[in-house]
C-alpha cells in the first residue's frame, strides 16, 4: 500500500479490440495481424493456482469494505495460455495486518470472468457484466461480505431495460444507485440512449460484431430497477478501458480507448456532462489505468497503456477545485501497471494499487 495522504497539494490561501496489444512480462505483445479473439484462447478453469497469496492477474475487480480489500476474478498467463481465475475464490487483504487470506464462495455465480465491474455498497459486493469463455454478459450478482459464509446470488428480478452485454466499463455509486458508463461489447437491443461504435476488427467468423458505447445505465438498489437518465451537455465519446471516480455528486471519467487523455464529469443530480481541459504538461493519453478519489478535492491517476504500446508507472494528482494536474513522485517507477486495480484505504489512508506481475 502506498500512502499519499501526506503528499496532497496544500492550498496556499485557504480502442481496441477485445484484448488489445499488451507486452509480455506483464507487458506482452500480440501483433495486430495475429490478434486472436478472447473466445479462442481464454479458458475457464476452477483449478486453484496459489496457496498463501493471490495468483498474478489482470482484468479482476477489487473493492474495499472497512479495512479489508476483496479481490475476485480476472485472468493469468500460464505458458502461452491465458486462464480465467476460479470463480469461487475471494481473496481478502487486511490493510491493517497486511496479510492475505483466501475464502471460498458458494452460490450460483455462472462463470469465471475478466473485465467485470464491481462495487461495494453497505457491505455488499455487486458484480456486473464481464467477459467469459463464451462471450460477454450483462448479468448482475451480489455477494454479502459481512457474513461467515460467502454466497453469490444472481439478481434475477430486475425491472426496466438492462444494459447491453459488455466488459471494461466504469461505475459510480450515488444515492444507493449504481451508475454504469461505457464499455465494450455487443450492440444494445432496444431504445438505449447514447452512442454505439462498432469495432471493425471484431467481425471474426460467426461471432457477432462488438464495439464501444457511451451509455449510462442506473440500477436503483431500493426498487431493483434499471433506467437511463436524460443527459445534458456534450457526452464523452464511446469508450472502454477508461477509469471512473466519484467525488461528491460528480462522476468523473478519464481516458480509455483510443488512449485518450480527456477528462469529463457528469453531475449526477442534474445529469449534465462537463468537459474539463487537460493541460499539455498533464498526463498522456492512456487506457487500462486507475482513477481513485483520495480527498474531497483530489483524484489519483496511476499507470495504464499508451498509444505507443508503453505500460506506464507514472502517477498524478488532479485538484478538482483548481482543475490542475500535478505529477506525484514515488519509488515504484520500475513497476508499471495496466488493467490493475486501485482502492482507497480506510478513512482516506492512501491508495492500495494491486496487480502482481505476470
Amino acid at each position: 500500500m502506498e500512502d499519499i495522504a501526506d503528499r496532497l497539494p496544500v492550498e496556499e490561501e485557504d480502442e481496441e479490440s477485445e484484448r488489445d496489444e499488451e507486452e509480455r512480462e506483464f507487458d506482452w505483445v500480440v501483433d495486430e495481424a495475429d490478434e486472436l479473439d478472447e473466445d479462442a484462447f481464454l479458458l475457464d478453469t476452477e483449478e486453484p493456482f496459489e496457496l498463501d497469496q493471490p495468483a498474478e492477474r489482470s482484468g479482476h475487480i477489487a473493492v474495499v469494505d472497512g479495512h479489508c480489500m476483496y479481490v475476485w476474478g480476472g485472468y493469468k498467463t500460464t505458458g502461452f495460455i491465458d486462464l480465467y481465475l476460479p470463480r469461487n475464490e475471494i481473496w481478502i487483504y487486511n490493510m491493517e495486518t497486511e496479510r492475505w487470506k483466501k475464502q471460498m464462495a458458494g452460490g450460483n455465480l455462472h462463470a469465471s470472468m475478466s473485465g467485470s465491474c464491481g462495487v461495494c455498497v453497505d457491505g455488499v459486493l455487486y458484480l456486473f457484466g464481464g467477459h467469459h469463455a463464451r462471450g460477454n454478459t450483462n448479468r448482475v450478482f451480489q455477494l454479502p461480505l459481512r457474513t461467515p459464509l460467502l454466497c453469490w446470488e444472481e439478481m434475477k428480478d430486475l425491472k426496466g431495460l438492462a444494459p447491453s452485454c459488455k466488459d471494461k466499463l466504469g461505475c459510480w455509486v450515488h444515492k444507493n444507485r449504481l451508475v454504469f458508463f461505457g464499455g465494450y461489447g455487443y450492440m444494445a437491443q432496444g431504445a438505449h440512449r447514447g452512442t454505439f461504435e462498432y469495432d471493425e476488427t471484431s467481425f471474426m467468423g460467426d461471432n457477432p460484431g462488438r464495439g464501444w458505447n457511451n451509455h449510462i445505465h442506473i440500477l436503483d438498489l431500493e426498487v431493483s430497477t434499471w433506467s437511463q437518465p436524460v443527459t445534458k451537455g456534450n457526452a464523452p465519446s464511446p469508450r472502454a478501458a477508461h477509469a471512473c471516480a466519484k467525488v461528491g455528486n460528480r462522476g468523473c471519467v478519464w481516458g480509455g480507448d483510443y488512449r485518450l487523455n480527456d477528462l469529463y464529469y457528469i453531475d449526477m443530480d442534474s445529469w449534465e456532462w462537463h468537459e474539463m481541459s487537460v493541460p499539455q504538461q498533464g498526463p498522456v493519453g492512456r487506457s487500462w489505468h486507475s482513477l481513485t478519489p483520495v480527498s474531497p478535492d483530489h483524484i489519483f491517476l496511476f499507470g495504464g497503456f499508451t498509444t505507443y504500446r508503453e505500460t506506464l508507472s507514472d502517477a498524478w494528482l488532479y485538484c478538482i477545485s483548481k482543475n490542475e494536474w500535478q505529477q506525484y513522485k514515488h519509488n515504484h517507477t520500475q513497476s508499471p501497471r495496466l488493467w490493475h486495480t486501485a482502492c482507497s484505504g480506510p478513512e482516506g489512508g492512501g491508495v492500495c494499487v494491486w496487480r502482481l506481475c505476470q
